[in-house]
């Protein structure tokens, strides 16, 4: 095809303007934001609406929008030129955008729970647009040659000789640098979002090690906990350290991970907006256990959250663990601090060895000896809990609990423990 005439690239700069406020008509009948349809999709729409009226101009003004290069070429074969052409444009959009709005709608995600997992997905979805357009381009072109360019039987004569063509090259080299520029863009200014200072920030120090997480919260006396717990709506920054070698902080759910250096204190915001359960993980090859590194992230609402980090169980209910009985307390304290969370009290298997009939009972270690699981034992695994390891579980239980747990803590959950063996 040749270079477009003056006229034709005149037509359609002028035509660009209308597709654009056409492409914003549409956006406000449909009830959409800016931020919500985007400044891509807004362009691209303007741009077929341009081209829409490219077509519709042709004949009138005469922009020979298909003036193809070879004189000799009768007037039949040219219109074969452009109905192949169309068709192989038309197979890619439908392909492409197919494609594009699967991988958009195809549920690959985790659920969103946060405020800054909406301008990364929106620049996912842009990238779907762009990888399903490249796929169509290449696959269908190619696809279309083979099936429909193939040679005959009989045909045994050359292609025909096609010349080099400047301004396609030009094109496919601009246009690709220009949409590389702009993902910049948008990756810099997604960057600055949701990397910027919120008002009324919650600090939450996040200490982590092999291979288990502590949290710490200085606006609550320096509560300490095993469990991650975020109040919902409200801007955290965590600060992060790393005892011994490089961690990674991801909850997928939240879309955002920062990496932990050992020797510096990393910093991650997030404002958690979706109750519910999750799991941090460390996204950083980091030891022989790097794949059981996981935390309990519980975001609770504002006033839930406040019962539980001034000393009341969710929900507010006011408990007198002193009416209570040691056994009662030890599973508060158990249920409380996460305990249950990786060891059943049902007998079923979890991270960490089941907790019902294990008080008195004789268990083989990873060493091959025996241990007596009393409460010396139970202590001793609290206090340093890589110690002794029962066969067949990992080290993947953090030794905090010496700064959480009280010895009256510690006796009434051996209490508890005690009462699922009798």
């Amino acid at each position: 095809m040749r270079r477009p005439s003056k006229r034709l690239i005149i037509t359609f700069l002028l035509c660009l303007p209308v597709g654009f406020a056409l492409s914003w008509l549409m956006m406000i009948g449909l009830g959409i934001t800016l931020r919500a349809y985007g400044i891509s999709t807004l362009t691209i729409v303007a741009i077929l609406n341009a081209i829409i009226f490219i077509f519709i101009l042709d004949g009138p003004l005469n922009l020979k929008t298909f003036e193809w290069p070879d004189p000799v070429e009768s007037e039949e074969e040219q219109n074969d030129n452009a109905r192949h052409f169309l068709i192989a444009s038309f197979l890619t959009v439908v392909i492409g955008g197919g494609l594009a709005l699967w991988l958009s709608n195809g549920n690959f995600y985790p659920i969103a729970a946060s405020t800054q997992s909406v301008p990364i997905d929106n620049l996912l979805d842009l990238h779907f647009w762009v990888i399903g357009f490249l796929f169509a381009l290449v696959s269908v072109f190619m696809v279309y040659s083979i099936v429909v360019f193939r040679r005959r039987d009989g045909d045994d004569g050359d292609g025909v000789y096609m010349h080099g063509n400047a301004a396609l090259e030009i094109i496919w080299t601009v246009v690709p640098l220009i949409v590389v520029f702009y993902f910049g863009y948008l990756g810099v200014t997604n960057l600055n979002e949701i990397t910027a200072p919120q008002p009324d920030e919650m600090v939450v120090e996040v200490d982590a090690f092999q291979w288990a997480w502590n949290f710490s919260y200085p606006e609550y006396g320096d509560k300490k906990s095993a469990q991650l717990y975020l109040p919902r709506n409200r801007p955290i920054l965590f600060k992060m350290t790393s005892r011994d070698v490089l961690h990674s902080f991801w909850v997928p759910e939240f879309r955002v991970k920062q990496d932990i250096v050992p020797g510096r204190t990393t910093e991650l915001r997030v404002t958690p907006n979706r109750d519910g359960e999750y799991k941090v993980r460390c996204a950083e090859i980091c030891g022989l256990a790097h794949t059981n590194m996981l935390g309990d992230v519980v975001v609770l609402p504002p006033e839930e959250f406040e019962a539980w980090a001034t000393g009341q169980p969710i929900g507010g209910v006011e408990v007198d663990l002193a009416s209570l009985s040691p056994p009662e307390r030890g599973q508060f304290i158990a249920q409380a601090q996460g305990c249950t969370s990786c060891h059943s009290i049902d007998g079923s298997q979890l991270v960490g060895p089941t907790w019902l009939g294990i008080y008195g009972r004789e268990e083989e270690l990873d060493d091959g000896s025996v241990a007596t699981v009393d409460e010396a034992y139970i202590r001793e695994s609290i206090l340093q809990p890589h110690l002794k390891l029962v066969a067949g579980f990992g080290p993947v239980m953090p030794d905090v609990y010496a700064n959480i747990l009280s010895d009256e803590d510690m006796n009434d959950i051996i209490a508890f423990m005690q009462s699922l063996s009798n």
